[in-house]
């Protein structure tokens, strides 16, 4: 394969690892600088310019794009799409990652914890935010900080309240988040390749530091998660639609926290850390995804009139509850279940003997006639 890696340095260690992981399992592999593209917009031609030159074909492009080049990097990821380019990270994914505010908005509708977070303005009511949240101390973060820049624990209300002020004057939005004090000073973090954890550090603040990020001085120690951590990072990942992420998260004594799903995790550091040869688990991942590329479930299976996909899910007052698939009368109905999701375990392609159990949320594919039948009658506000 032809595979571009976006990236505005073609000497950091994880482009670098990249390039000789791929080329290693035979394929073609370039740094492609972000900022050289011109985006060429015309209609049934979408198309680039690398340094004034029409770009060549590639199979694939990695990116790495910088969080100061979100907008012009995921613009250019978005144009390769249009030109029928595989990405491993689509633009979407990126920019959803890089909103903090946004991710917790999207992981909030599913059973991934993160820490209570409060979004506001007014800065006159940071002390009903932060009592919301039990109370300080409390974590203020700017919506796209990295590396730990722009995350400030703040200890009173009256400090979060100054801070804030002092933030807006900059034309910074910030999230006000619970701090977990037992994690306090370390977090973990998990490297997913596609539908598995395939490496996983944790990261040691020093001294009253409690960002625990290396690029603030902390240290690595390589670590075995539970089933539980892994279940998390994993989906995390997929709810954000990120083939390859890291996903930072907080021990917590009410188990996983995520506080972070990075679409550009850097190598160097998990690598080191571990000894697993993460680079080579990504371009593997790759190979895989070009024979076979996710596609459009819904715009696809939806052409026909009538015809749609629709989640649906099934609480305990449901006919559906507890019957098994191949007996449930759902195939006579022309519904297909494509797959279940059962708290954080999705079941792909589930067998006629599959019981559907209260909670659990099928895809289905069929009449959208009879799914809207299924869907349970919200009560409304009188």
């Amino acid at each position: 394969m032809k595979i571009g890696i976006l990236s505005r340095g073609p000497r950091l260690y994880s482009t670098q690892r990249l390039v000789d992981a791929a080329q290693k399992r035979g394929h073609a592999a370039s740094v492609l600088d972000t900022l050289a593209f011109s985006i060429v917009v015309e209609e049934d031609a979408p198309g680039l310019l690398y340094h004034g030159k029409p770009v060549p074909e590639w199979d694939a492009v990695i990116p790495r794009i910088g969080a100061s080049l979100t907008l012009f990097g995921t613009a250019v990821v978005r144009q390769f799409e249009q030109m029928g380019v595989f990405t491993l990270a689509s633009s979407h994914a990126i920019s959803v990652a890089r909103d903090k505010l946004r991710s917790i908005q999207v992981l909030s509708r599913h059973t991934v914890g993160f820490p209570p977070t409060v979004f506001l303005h007014d800065p006159t009511r940071v002390g009903e935010a932060i009592a919301e949240i039990g109370g300080p101390p409390a974590v203020i973060k700017v919506l796209e900080g990295t590396q730990g820049v722009g995350v400030i624990l703040c200890e009173s209300v009256k400090n979060a309240q100054a801070i804030l002020e002092t933030l807006q004057l900059a034309r910074q939005h910030v999230l006000i988040q619970k701090f977990i004090a037992e994690s306090r000073g370390r977090d973990l973090r998990a490297f997913v390749v596609g539908d598995r954890v395939v490496a996983a550090m944790r990261r040691v603040a020093q001294g009253d530091e409690f960002r625990a990020n290396v690029h603030r001085g902390g240290t690595v120690e390589k670590v075995e998660l539970t089933p539980e951590y892994a279940a998390v990072a994993i989906r995390a990942a997929q709810i954000m639609g990120l083939r390859v992420a890291g996903v930072d998260m907080l021990e917590s004594s009410d188990g996983p926290q995520v506080i972070e799903v990075n679409s550009s995790p850097g190598l160097e550091g998990i690598e080191e850390a571990t000894g697993v040869d993460v680079a080579d688990a990504v371009i593997a991942h790759l190979e895989d995804q070009v024979l076979f590329p996710e596609v459009d479930v819904r715009q696809r299976l939806s052409l026909k009139s009538g015809y749609g996909v629709a989640e649906i899910v099934i609480d305990r007052d449901s006919s559906l509850a507890h019957a098994r698939i191949g007996w449930s009368g759902l195939r006579e109905r022309e519904v297909a279940v494509l797959s279940i999701q059962r708290g954080s375990v999705t079941i792909p392609n589930p067998s006629d003997d599959r019981e559907i159990l209260p909670g659990d949320t099928l895809l289905c594919f069929g009449k959208l006639l009879t799914m809207r039948a299924m869907i349970p009658v919200r009560a409304t506000m009188g």
